[in-house]
């Protein structure tokens, strides 16, 4: 039985981890590196293994440092089968098409910039919308939390509750090789408690081996409830100035969340009725609608109000701008409107251009209310940079700068802890993580023995 880590290692992005026993190669997760442009090609570098080798991906969830490469490594010869959720399938296919719609529209950009220096480069995207619906046929069995799949011999499989996003998963794998025995689990990306859309995270109790993220292992969130006011109080300040609201927003889960929380606010006269919400995301308007499909992955109260026919993501002035026509249009906006566009980390898609549009504005804001990562545009601007480089300009840094971290979909440090002690594993591998704050976790970890794996790391179970 081996071990292997080709993602995510001591970094927050591109997970993907090998396991192989009884002649069996399955891969968990297989992510898209995100941030700069050496990320870019570090995308388009060898795996690590043979694609063609690997005969089932088991995918956690469908954020694209979870799922982005999977059309890659079909392309690269995989034709094995893909098991996850039923709400992670239908999501990981609008996130993994719509990267493959970014990366054509980046090399043809880019392409016709070499065109105008007298260069003739064809640069290529990593794939393409055709690669990313080729790769959904290998989309296989429906895992169903709590339910274990027999894989192959020697393999026993059971998806777990994270509570990250709609349809995340712990994976929790019983696996035999000839007298040999080991219980494994990855824990993906987990979610905090008491959160008003989704369960709690379900800990793979019983589990000799376990691979955990460490996203905000060096840190607390700030309670959810304060976290709620600060963002209305962002949104009221930045009307009273008369300027616009620039949230970039994560598709998945984030989007909902935020929409849930303004409709509450406006539900309760913290903010006016008469607020224009825009979301300017053709991915986050089709996860919203995939959203309302799975009543499974909700917690109590949220379900009961999809039971009594009410729409917990409906607020009065919400509008769905689809189509490129009509987020442009969004430009002619002075002030009074509240934009949640992606990406989340500003790393592509329309917040660039709102941003862009807004930065400069005294009276305008900005609200990041989710992680990002070393080299993003998003950490730039949170980390106080006075200019930011938008499209061949430099844009400077006026809007007022806010960032909310109650509202993470991560589990913070103590979260974390919890969930490890929960599980009781003698091995704790920690990923999915900057490898400063892994260090300061590890150290919190002292019944168990700690491994921060580097890339391409193999170890024996």
């Amino acid at each position: 039985m081996k071990l292997s880590f080709h993602g995510a290692d001591r970094g927050v992005t591109g997970s993907c981890h090998l396991l192989e026993c009884a002649g069996k190669r399955v891969l968990i997760d297989c992510g898209l590196f995100q941030g700069g442009r050496e990320l870019d090609e570090e995308n388009a570098e060898p795996f690590g293994f043979d694609a063609a080798s690997i005969d089932i991906v088991l995918l956690t969830h469908a954020h694209l440092d979870h799922c982005g490469r999977l059309p890659l490594l079909a392309l690269r010869g995989f034709r094995g089968e893909i098991i996850t959720t039923a709400a992670t399938r239908e999501l990981a296919r609008v996130v993994m098409l719509d990267a493959a719609r970014l990366q054509e529209e980046d090399a043809a950009y880019q392409a016709r910039k070499a065109a105008r220096r007298g260069e003739h480069k064809t640069p290529q995207p990593l794939y393409t919308q055709l690669d990313a619906l080729n790769t959904l046929e290998r989309f296989g069995r429906t895992a169903v939390y709590d339910q274990a799949i027999d894989l192959a011999t020697g393999w026993r499989v059971t998806f777990l509750d994270a509570g990250h996003i709609l349809g995340s998963a712990s994976i929790q794998l019983q696996l035999e090789e000839g007298e040999h025995r080991c219980s494994i689990a990855f824990s993906g990306d987990l979610g905090s408690r008491g959160r008003p859309l989704l369960r709690d995270p379900v800990p793979p109790v019983g589990t000799d081996v376990v691979v955990m993220e460490t996203t905000y292992g060096d840190r607390l969130h700030k309670p959810l409830a304060p976290s709620v006011e600060e963002l209305c109080q962002a949104i009221a300040d930045t009307f009273r100035r008369g300027g616009n609201v620039v949230i970039p927003t994560f598709a998945l889960e984030r989007a909902q969340e935020l929409l849930f929380y303004l409709r509450e606010a406006v539900r309760t006269g913290r903010l006016p009725a008469s607020m224009q919400v825009f979301l300017d995301s053709p991915m986050a308007i089709s996860a919203t609608e995939i959203f309302k499909r799975h009543a499974e992955c909700y917690d109590v109260e949220t379900a009961a109000l999809f039971r009594d026919g009410q729409d917990p993501f409906a607020l009065p002035g919400l509008h769905f701008t689809r189509e490129t026509a009509e987020s442009i249009a969004l430009n002619r906006i002075a002030g009074g409107a509240v934009i949640l566009a992606g990406s989340g980390m500003a790393t592509g898609g329309r917040v660039r251009h709102h941003l862009k549009n807004n930065l400069w504005r005294e009276n305008s804001s900005v609200i990041f209310v989710g992680f990002a990562a070393k080299g993003t545009l998003a950490r730039q601007i949170i980390d106080g940079a006075k200019t930011v480089r938008l499209f061949g300009e430099e844009i400077p840094v006026r809007a007022q700068v806010h960032t909310i971290n109650g509202f993470s979909a991560h589990a913070d440090r103590d979260e974390l802890l919890a969930w490890q002690r929960q599980v009781g594993a003698a091995r704790t591998f920690l990923v999915h993580g900057e490898e400063e704050v892994m260090r300061q976790f590890a150290a919190l970890l002292t019944d168990t023995h700690v491994e921060m794996p580097a890339q391409g790391q193999v170890f024996s179970l």
